[in-house]
């Protein structure tokens, strides 16, 4: 029963990924589509952060209260900063070492699309695009997996079933935030598996590691490292966009998979999760 409410959370993200495979996009509208990813997880960031410096924050004040050693302050606000940073300058060093083409300046963002979707540059840097978002959405649906392992150990399976449902409703969303830097590239279907893995399936081991022990400073950790590779993904998708469209068009796509993103997530509110 665990394994399978933590794949069924997981692996709805591969609802959104045949998206990458429509044929006859143009630039407007794959612009379009970028910006619907952007809100998206721009939407997952804002979520995410607040958790993480809440128990930060909670734990801060329990040691300057005397509830609890003065280090357990320092070690949480540490863990909190260092994986932002971490999630971010890991994402950073992959794009310096496996992105950027020799003898030229121009980065991801640009070579995706540079070719209008024709090219073998643009494909590659497109498709490695995509993996960078899969394994930003990855280190973020850990997180979401550990929740739903620690609630069905604990007993409480009407619960750990609506974040099943929660969790499994955003993560169709993201898995069209995967696909939308691929759109026009026709990507074959065993990069769209081996992504929708990278992204979906920490999900099913987050169930697994929560269902064992439960840990809010690696609740933290998690949290955190999901932020941080966020915030990396979304600069460069915004990048890209500012190239496929227009400012106004860009903000429209935003607000909208913002919007997107915030509907999914009101399943858990409206369950009272």
């Amino acid at each position: 029963m665990l394994l399978e409410l933590g794949g069924l959370a997981g692996f709805t993200i591969f609802l959104g990924l045949p998206v990458a495979r429509l044929k006859g996009l143009s630039t407007g509208v794959k612009g379009f589509l970028n910006a619907i990813s952007i809100g998206i997880l721009l939407f997952l960031l804002v979520e995410v952060l607040p958790v993480a410096r809440e128990t930060v924050e909670g734990v801060v004040l329990s040691s300057i209260r005397g509830a609890s050693p003065l280090g357990d302050g320092f070690l949480f606000v540490a863990t909190l900063l260092s994986g932002f940073a971490f999630g971010l300058m890991s994402l950073v060093w992959y794009e310096n070492r496996f992105v950027r083409v020799p003898g030229t300046p121009q980065e991801l963002a640009g070579l995706a699309i540079a070719q209008n979707g024709k090219g073998a540059i643009n494909e590659k840097a497109s498709r490695r695009l995509a993996m960078m978002i899969a394994v930003g959405l990855g280190v973020h649906n850990f997180s979401e997996g550990l929740a739903i392992g620690s609630q069905y150990v604990s007993g409480a399976l009407t619960l750990a079933i609506l974040l099943v449902v929660g969790f499994g409703a955003h993560n169709a969303t993201e898995g069209f935030g995967i696909a939308a830097p691929l759109t026009g590239t026709r990507p074959k279907w065993s990069f769209l598996l081996l992504a929708g893995l990278v992204g979906g399936g920490p999900t099913l081991m987050g169930t697994i590691v929560g269902s064992a022990f439960v840990s809010p400073i690696l609740s933290v950790l998690f949290l955190s490292v999901a932020g941080g590779a966020l915030f990396f993904v979304i600069m460069t998708l915004y990048g890209a966009g500012r190239r496929q469209s227009t400012n106004h068009v860009l903000m429209v796509g935003i607000l909208l998979g913002f919007l997107v993103g915030y509907l999914t997530d009101l399943v858990l509110v409206v369950s009272g999760v």
